[in-house]
């Protein structure tokens, strides 16, 4: 449950949710002003406002006129970077003015100031971003469609029914698909704790998986489930904590983004999983007791990361 003190603060909430605001630059004189107005011309793909500035940048750019300074930016920007963020803030917008429609959209004076000067700078007028916002919610009826999206995603897991996304991946997914999670967290909430998170396109249906060592378990544990299914609303709550052989990953890599930090140690240790054979039955792997037997077949154990030959007894 959430609780706002008005409207306003609710808008807010769901902008930086959505587009979360960059931090600036600390400044101590022109130069370095300057290259905080940069960084966000690069983070933001357009020009900050007056009103976005914080007081010792404006004190700091006051003797600038406004066309000066945004030649001296422009010249420093990196114009692929600013390319770039431009396309991402004009999604970012159509996804929050998409999932703003489930609580009836207001005229664009009551919508926080940055969403409001990103509409400004990504489109012709508010009434045409919002049809275009309406245009990616009805692309979720479209099976094949949502399926494509989910194939060709740069980030995440395909499977035959379903794609699997880590938390820190899911701004890298297309637009439409990170429209469909947010669709179910308006329906039935997003839990405080997940990691995984499964967007089915077999049915419509989303499920918030929580592996709370991911990072540090090569193969993590699940905890627990929250699924909602889209066609009746009904949503579900599974807990593992008493289980004694839960369900566990495998190839984590799979589930980031290539260029997650993290990636090339997990796909490694897949690498040396399947030169060792513990993936010739798949069937057999999903929970802790299946791959701890495949493990002592293959006379194989883990030390974190690595896989090693297991020590026989003499």
């Amino acid at each position: 449950m959430y609780a706002f003190k008005d409207d306003q603060a609710r808008l807010s909430y769901l902008a930086r949710q959505i587009a979360p605001d960059g931090e600036w630059l600390t400044s101590e004189d022109t130069a370095s002003a300057i290259s905080a107005v940069v960084a966000h011309l690069e983070q933001r793909g357009r020009m900050p406002q007056l009103e976005e500035m914080p007081q010792p940048i404006i004190s700091l750019l006051g003797h600038l006129r406004p066309a000066e300074l945004k030649r001296l930016v422009e010249k420093e920007a990196d114009p692929l970077e600013v390319e770039r963020s431009a396309e991402r803030g004009a999604l970012d917008t159509l996804l929050f003015l998409a999932t703003e429609l489930f609580h009836g959209r207001g005229p664009a004076s009551s919508l926080p100031l940055p969403v409001q000067l990103d509409i400004r700078a990504f489109f012709p007028t508010y009434s045409e971003a919002c049809k275009r916002a309406d245009r990616l919610l009805f692309k979720l009826r479209d099976d094949a469609y949502v399926r494509r999206a989910m194939n060709g995603s740069i980030a995440g897991k395909f499977t035959a029914s379903a794609l699997y996304v880590h938390r820190r991946a899911l701004q890298r997914i297309p637009t439409v698909l990170r429209l469909y999670e947010q669709c179910a967290s308006v329906a039935a909430g997003r839990p405080g704790r997940w990691t995984v998170v499964k967007l089915r396109h077999q049915g419509r249906g989303v499920s918030w998986l929580d592996y709370p060592e991911f990072d540090t378990d090569p193969h993590p544990r699940l905890a627990a489930s929250y699924a909602v299914d889209l066609r009746t609303l009904k949503s579900s709550f599974t807990s593992y904590a008493d289980s004694t052989n839960r369900p566990l990953l495998h190839r984590k890599h799979e589930f980031l983004a290539e260029d997650d930090p993290d990636a090339p140690k997990y796909r490694r240790l897949t690498e040396a999983e399947v030169r060792a054979g513990l993936y010739e039955s798949p069937h057999l792997i999903g929970t802790e007791e299946g791959w701890q037997r495949e493990l002592v077949r293959c006379e194989r154990e883990l030390h974190g990361h690595r896989l090693v030959r297991r020590a026989t007894s003499s």
